[in-house]
Parts: C-alpha cells; structure tokens; sequence
C-alpha cells in the first residue's frame, strides 16, 4: 500500500494540486491531468487500442484457422503466431492496457472519493504551493464533491460511442459470433450503463465523472484515428499491384 501511495497516489495529488495553484478550478485542473497523463501514456494507449482494433478484422481469419486445426493444438497456435507476425499485432496488447489503466484509475478514485480535507494536503511535496482555499466547484457552477447527472451520462454516451467504433465494420449474425464476441458486443451497451448506475445511481463524486468523461473523449478521439489509418492501409493494400 505504501508503494501505491508514493508512486501513484501521492504524485497524482501532487500534480492535480500543482495545476490548481495555477488555475483555481478544480474541474479545469481533473481535465488538465488527465489529458497530460493520456498524452504521456499515448504510444502505449494507442497500441494497445490499434492491436485490439486489428485483432476484430482478423476475427474471421482467426476462427479458420481454429476449425481447421482444431485437432492440432501446436499447428493451430504456429498458424495464429504467423497471421500475428506478419499484422504485427500482439493478442496480449488488450491486456497490457488494462493493467496500466487499473492502478491509475485507483488512485484517481481515491483521490476524488475522499475529497480534499486539510489531511490530504499533508500528503503535498515540499515544492507544492498549499493552497488556501480549495473549491470544489467547476466553472462555479457544478459541485464536483456530489453527483451530477449530467456529467454522469454524458460519462455514458461517449463510453457507447468509443465503443462502437472499436467494432469492426462487418455484417456478421450475433448468433454466429463465439461467446467471447458476443460479450464484447453486448458490452458496448452494458459498460455505458454500469458506468452511469456507478457515476449517478451509486452518488460517486462528479469529479469521478470529469475524469472518466474527459478520458473517454481521449479514447474516443484516438478510435477515430486508428480506424482512419486502418481504413487508409486496407485500401492501399487493395490497389492494383500491391500484396494483400
């Protein structure tokens, strides 16, 4: 626990306090952190967004492979490696993503679920401006220290909508799809509504919401560029002279 105190929680509460001595809006100082912290982590959230991305058009290709070597365990897995190898993708990107997204977004939790009482700011390095005063309000009018719904469903919306476009675009029948896909499909629809039950229903602090809000919009934004560069490299391959 202290290791996550000292390497996560504690710069993160640091740097939220830093950017707040600047600029006294709390809501304006969650969105300023999260975007620098997304930017940080860009390469790593990209790849990861992109793999998974390659991973569902390759979906098809994959379940060949399967049927015909379902009865040879060691040619079916040297078949998968090698779509793999030559898409330059990795099966475990999804899962590198979520374990470099979970301590952060505890510690994110921590911070806005206890709020900002004088203890907290103990925790402050000894180069960080104590404030005098810390407001909970965002741009004056939205007290980040209780729930609001409107933060908490659009938290929901954009989560639907980065979620659509991480789908490929295939005519494929829901009862065709393995039990796996199938769960990716309806999560689309159940993330949005766990996360509005967990942000408005369950009364977390809307500074929760800001956060998620504003790093789904990130997730959103970078969606659309990776489905742009693999729509852009889909048509290449299809011209005329060029390898598929």
């Amino acid at each position: 626990m202290n290791l996550f105190n000292e390497f996560l929680y504690r710069p993160l509460f640091n740097a939220l306090i830093f950017i707040y001595d600047y600029l006294p809006d709390i809501g304006i100082s969650i969105i300023i952190l999260t975007v620098l912290i997304r930017i940080i982590l860009f390469p790593l959230f990209y790849k990861g967004a992109k793999d998974m991305a390659i991973m569902q058009g390759l979906s098809p290709k994959i379940k060949e492979i399967q049927k015909k070597h379902k009865s040879d365990r060691q040619k079916q897995a040297e078949a998968l490696m090698k779509v793999y190898k030559d898409h330059k993708v990795s099966p475990f990107s999804g899962f590198l993503l979520i374990i470099v997204q979970v301590p952060i977004m505890i510690a994110f939790y921590r911070i806005f679920l206890t709020g900002f009482p004088d203890e907290s700011l103990n925790s402050l390095y000894s180069f960080i401006v104590r404030p005098e005063s810390l407001s909970h309000y965002f741009l004056g009018i939205i007290d980040l220290s209780k729930r609001n719904f409107f933060l908490a469903i659009s938290a929901a919306v954009f989560q639907y909508f980065q979620g659509k476009l991480s789908l490929p675009k295939t005519k494929v029948n829901f009862n065709s799809l393995n039990p796996f896909e199938k769960m990716g499909r309806q999560m689309i629809y159940i993330g949005p509504v766990m996360t509005f039950v967990f942000l408005y229903i369950l009364k977390f602090p809307s500074a929760i919401a800001l956060f998620w809000l504003t790093t789904t919009i990130f997730s959103v934004i970078q969606q659309l560029i990776i489905n742009k560069e693999l729509a852009s490299n889909e048509r290449i391959s299809k011209q005329p002279g060029k390898n598929n």
